[in-house]
């Protein structure tokens, strides 16, 4: 079985235009919401929108058996004020990816994003996060470590208390946080360069803290392959050889879990030879960024399943740990 832990909701037109009249009317003509039917909820995940086919026919291309969906994160505005319109999207959004995983119960499983409103308290964010678990069903969330979105205000390291309330809630609720980023207002730094950024930094700032001391359960997977962790890993690997008693850098990366959404066979094996296979999940964002099609394999990039099954470094129960072991046990799922 392919569970795919990193995949983003295919929408109807109407919640993009939900989100422009929000944004046009800086929320005065209140909550709205968003009305569509099961059937446009269908089309949706049918149009080829991002890559040469739908949704549903990507994810069956791909031999894909089980994704988990979540907002599209560069859509999720959190820096925008105020800070309601974060909170009415991300609800929108939910309720949508809700109504598809009830379409589709054994293909999708939800994964709500924090209304995360830029300066805002990061307790605001949590009674969406548990009506998205207790009442919606879904099985994790999406953390963004800069809801400022490169505005030029800086976020707080995800090793500072102000996340506290949020770890224990997620180790309440036995659920794992995965970590990505949304927008980037920087004309200088991409998005996709942000988010690589990001990654690193949401990394190091966990790993030189005492989060996983103090919150010993606490679950986090961080998107796309770890940032520029694994590329670098040197360069922070030699400082922790210096103190006496500390942890060594490379040891630290078993607290976490790494999606595969790279789209390139000797960036996935430096990943899983660096972490180990028992630390990756499965994770295409298929259809995103990588939907385009490499002319050297006539597949799209998130075709990456041949990429893994072509490691024969790995042992069958470690390519199963990737592809779905790893999933159920983080997540909780009993597919």
């Amino acid at each position: 079985m392919i569970i795919d832990c990193h995949g983003h909701v295919s929408a109807p037109a109407q919640l993009w235009a939900y989100k422009s009249v929000l944004l046009a009317s800086r929320g005065s003509h209140g909550r709205g919401g968003v009305k569509v039917s099961d059937d446009e909820l269908r089309a949706a995940l049918n149009h080829s929108e991002i890559g040469p086919k739908g949704h549903l026919d990507a994810l069956h291309d791909h031999g894909t058996d089980v994704q988990l969906i979540s907002p599209r994160p560069f859509q999720l505005m959190h820096s925008e004020k105020p800070a309601k319109l974060v909170r009415w999207f991300a609800e929108e959004c939910h309720n949508v990816i809700y109504r598809q995983t009830q379409l589709y119960p054994n293909k999708f499983f939800g994964v709500a994003s924090l209304p995360q409103a830029a300066g805002a308290p990061i307790t605001d964010a949590l009674p969406e996060l548990e009506r998205c678990i207790k009442e919606l069903g879904f099985v994790g969330c999406l953390l963004n470590p800069d809801p400022y979105e490169n505005s030029g205000e800086e976020a707080l390291a995800l090793g500072d208390r102000y996340w506290y309330p949020l770890y224990e809630k997620l180790c309440e609720l036995d659920i794992p946080a995965h970590i990505h980023t949304t927008s980037s207002r920087s004309e200088r730094v991409s998005y996709s360069v942000h988010l690589i950024n990001e990654g690193t930094v949401a990394v190091l700032g966990l790993l030189s803290s005492d989060v996983f001391k103090d919150f010993p359960k606490l679950k986090i997977i961080v998107s796309h392959g770890g940032g520029a962790i694994p590329y670098q890993l040197g360069r922070f690997d030699a400082p922790s050889l210096r103190g006496r008693g500390s942890t060594r850098f490379r040891d630290r990366l078993k607290l976490l879990y790494f999606d595969t959404v790279l789209y390139t066979a000797p960036a996935l094996e430096l990943l899983i030879k660096t972490v180990g296979p028992d630390r990756c999940l499965f994770g295409s964002e298929c259809p995103g960024v990588g939907s385009a099609v490499d002319p050297d394999t006539g597949h799209t990039m998130d075709h990456i399943r041949p990429h893994i099954d072509g490691f024969a470094w790995l042992k069958p129960e470690e390519r199963e740990m990737i592809y779905n072991g790893n999933a159920r046990k983080v997540f909780k799922l009993k597919v």
